[in-house]
């Protein structure tokens, strides 16, 4: 305990705040039952709906990106014409 730098004098401390109370407010609100776990079928449910937002996002910029192929095309094919 020592070369944690813990000392009896702390263990009493502990154990007076114990015995007066003041520990119950002292909860960890990462695991404490106020916040709910989500379940797994949510988990899986909130991941899938990122996975569609990413996927909806990449849809569109691909959908972008062929209509400016489509568009780069006719212009170079109506150059190619008026040049002939």
């Amino acid at each position: 305990m020592r070369r944690e730098r813990l000392y009896h004098s702390h263990v009493k401390e502990w154990r007076a705040a114990r015995d007066a109370g003041a520990l119950e407010s002292l909860v960890d609100r990462r695991t404490s039952p106020a916040r709910t776990k989500k379940s797994a079928a949510e988990v899986e449910n909130e991941k899938l709906r990122q996975q569609v937002e990413r996927l909806q996002k990449d849809l569109a910029r691909n959908k972008a990106a062929l209509e400016v192929m489509g568009k780069a095309s006719a212009l170079l094919e109506m150059i190619s014409e008026s040049a002939d």
